[in-house]
């Protein structure tokens, strides 16, 4: 809306300096007739001369507002994990892209990457099972802070919309199989908060896409699941069901383009978790009563991974599991409705991904998911078919020794490779992180 305004200030002071410049050369007489009279017409005074320059000036002023709340505007949707980018031709991706770069930072395991832009620039944090949590920043390839006092492995890390929206604050939070998750400052260097609430190790933690992240869920090896409030660091439910450890969690996205959503006691009503655990099983729960509202069982080993979709898949989650499957849950219908074979090992991670394909629609949403394995490769799967893999990123690298997770990360204009606004991060088995764009 400010673009908007400062857009149409700016469009109202062109033709006053256009109708001037006009003027300008209208009262530019012959050569002949201005030496005649010269000496009739008035010289213009200083402050005459200062109109045209005074509104070039202002002119310039409202174009640089404007631009600087572009920039603005474009980190925040960066920073806001509900924005949905347009989604991109899946062609563009595939067809150009290769190895552009590797983060090494680990000696082991790296169990999850997160994203996030502030101050101008980029960054992206990582946690493994050498219990350090790293940010980098993806301009510099740099590393730019490391927290170490976790005492077992790191299994989750997230940067934290709360911190930011509310307070502008870079903040990050992991979770540990030390039993805790942790908060940490990273311009300052310092732990901020400690939650000690689970009884075994952590596997997941998650914040709320509503009330601008205010909640964080986590799922642990003691089968539960719990809500805290991060601004008050109260326990505010335990979700109680599994029969196993609790591998993976996620929530649902925002069903606005708000993110105050005061509805309900917590201000999620209608939203809710999905998990999934050991017990073969993913359930789905009410975040407001902490209530189990479906079962889906289809799994036959251990579920590591779980995620809702966006837009029209809001409803639908993704999953991927040690049997070597991916597959597709149906909320709505309470049913399975896709299931991907042809990862030859476990699958560790899955992610829904900003492409589209064999769509003539330039607004669709995405219809390719995609998913990693020990197997040492990233596939690529259209929704609509479970036929092979439409695409395969094999590991170069023999000692990678496996894809461990996955992430889509939004490239600034000037840094594209491939016409393609992605690069697709993912960690491995022995702690590298490479970028593929």
């Amino acid at each position: 809306e400010k673009v908007c305004q400062l857009q149409l200030e700016n469009s109202m002071l062109k033709p006053n300096i256009e109708a001037n410049e006009k003027k300008d050369i209208l009262n530019i007489p012959s050569e002949n007739v201005a030496l005649k009279q010269q000496q009739d017409i008035p010289k213009p005074n200083d402050e005459q001369k200062a109109i045209p320059a005074g509104l070039e000036a202002m002119q310039q002023v409202k174009d640089n507002e404007i631009e600087k709340q572009q920039i603005a505007d474009d980190e925040k949707k960066q920073d806001n994990n509900n924005y949905t980018y347009p989604a991109i031709n899946f062609d563009m991706f595939y067809s150009a892209s290769k190895l552009l770069n590797t983060f090494i930072g680990h000696i082991c395991y790296v169990n999850n990457i997160d994203y996030s832009t502030f101050d101008g620039g980029q960054f992206i944090c990582f946690g493994s099972y050498d219990t350090k949590v790293h940010v980098w920043e993806v301009g510099t390839n740099e590393q730019v802070q490391l927290f170490e006092e976790h005492s077992d492995r790191v299994s989750c890390v997230k940067f934290s919309p709360y911190h930011y929206y509310n307070y502008h604050r870079h903040i990050i939070c992991s979770s540990s199989y030390d039993k805790t998750f942790r908060f940490w400052d990273i311009k300052d260097n310092r732990q901020l908060k400690i939650f000690r609430e689970h009884k075994r190790w952590i596997s997941g933690i998650e914040f709320s896409s509503f009330n601008g992240g205010r909640y964080l869920c986590s799922g642990s090896g003691d089968k539960t699941i719990r809500l805290c409030d991060v601004g008050t660091s109260k326990l505010l439910h335990i979700f109680n069901g599994h029969e196993s450890d609790i591998c993976c969690l996620d929530i649902s996205p925002l069903q606005s383009n708000s993110n105050n959503n005061h509805i309900g006691v917590i201000g999620g009503n209608g939203y809710t978790i999905c998990s999934g655990s050991n017990d073969k099983t993913i359930r789905v729960w009410d975040i407001e009563t902490a209530k189990q509202l479906t079962l889906f069982k289809g799994h036959k080993k251990f579920v590591n991974s779980v995620k809702y979709g966006s837009n029209e898949s809001a409803n639908i989650i993704l999953s991927g599991s040690t049997d070597k499957s991916v597959r597709l849950w149906d909320i709505r219908s309470n049913a399975q409705i896709q299931t991907f074979n042809g990862h030859t090992k476990n699958v560790t991670c899955a992610e829904y991904s900003p492409f589209v394909v064999n769509n003539k629609e330039a607004s669709a949403s995405s219809n390719v998911i995609c998913s990693g394995s020990h197997d040492r490769t990233i596939r690529f799967w259209d929704i609509r078919s479970n036929k092979n893999a439409l695409h395969m990123i094999k590991e170069e690298k023999i000692e990678d020794n496996g894809i461990t997770c996955l992430k889509f990360v939004p490239v600034k204009k000037k840094e594209k490779n491939c016409g393609c606004n992605f690069n697709l991060y993912y960690g491995s088995a022995n702690g590298y992180i490479r970028i593929w764009g």
